[in-house]
């Protein structure tokens, strides 16, 4: 028994350790979202309603791949979506739950979307027991859009919403293997869900993660739709060994990304099965200044 409790000990010890190496390696690299990947049915159709009703600006288009990148500023210090054109059928499935924009006046948004048909799941109004404006609306391809009226912000395209079966173990998991922080958490016994908010920075400048708890819930079908979110790294291969010493999941190792010539990226995968792609950097830049 006392050679057992030693191994055990022994063990958590190592976890320990490995642990404040890669937590340690994060804070060094300053990381921060770059895109969230979506597939959709018609690319032109998206693209012209987030110009038209959400105010993005169209950041990069490319007719060969069928692809565009929209987000509120440069892609060198702003959060955008790509949007990806795909023949295949689309299952948003029931994990992924919306993105939330921050807009100047929500009640003026909403009644623009609902004059010209599109579709508004929950009214412009203040949030419950507090003042925050908010609206849901739902796209041409069927994703939710959370639609926040706050005060001004350099990161209008502020959260990406996934469904999650344990809170506290992916609050750990998003810590110790991507190196975020809790920005915030919030319990609704009324409604039976329980909030994280997971990111780089404070809400008010940066995009974050927002982890759903449904009570008693513990899988979602992950459906076909959205892909992943990339986030940047100074060094690929430092951050792939950080996230094996933190027990990540590598589903890629580093290496170019989409073939030769690709930005250096590893692709990891939390444990309800969402994605991320950890792109280096310097190659970001590059690629984009092209």
């Amino acid at each position: 028994h006392l050679s057992r409790n030693l191994c055990v000990r022994a063990r958590a010890v190592t976890t320990s350790a490995q642990r404040k190496v890669s937590t340690g390696w994060a804070k060094q690299d300053a990381r921060r979202p770059l895109h969230a990947v979506v597939k959709v049915k018609d690319l032109d159709r998206q693209v012209e309603y987030y110009q038209k009703h959400f105010g993005m600006k169209l950041l990069e288009h490319n007719t060969d791949k069928k692809s565009a990148r929209l987000g509120y500023g440069p892609q060198q210090t702003n959060f955008a979506i790509e949007v990806q054109q795909i023949a295949n059928d689309l299952d948003i499935g029931t994990g992924f739950g919306h993105f939330g924009i921050v807009l100047p006046d929500v009640y003026a948004a909403v009644d623009k979307i609902k004059q010209e048909g599109g579709k508004v799941t929950r009214e412009a109004g203040p949030v419950k027991g507090g003042n925050t404006v908010i609206a849901f609306v739902e796209d041409p391809s069927g994703y939710k859009w959370e639609l926040l009226q706050r005060g001004e912000t350099p990161e209008p395209l502020c959260q990406v919403m996934l469904r999650v079966g344990d809170l506290q173990r992916s609050i750990d998991w998003y810590s110790h293997v991507l190196g975020m922080q809790l920005v915030r958490q919030r319990d609704n016994p009324e409604y039976k869900y329980t909030l994280g908010f997971m990111g780089y920075g404070p809400e008010e400048s940066s995009a974050v993660v927002e982890l759903t708890y449904n009570y008693g819930v513990k899988s979602y079908v992950h459906g076909t739709a959205y892909a992943h979110m990339a986030i940047s790294t100074k060094d690929v291969f430092k951050t792939a060994q950080a996230i094996r010493a933190a027990g990540g999941k590598l589903v890629q190792e580093p290496g170019p990304l989409g073939g030769m010539g690709g930005p250096k990226a590893c692709v990891v995968e939390d444990p309800d099965g969402w994605r991320f792609v950890l792109v280096d950097n310097h190659d970001f830049l590059t690629k984009i200044q092209k």
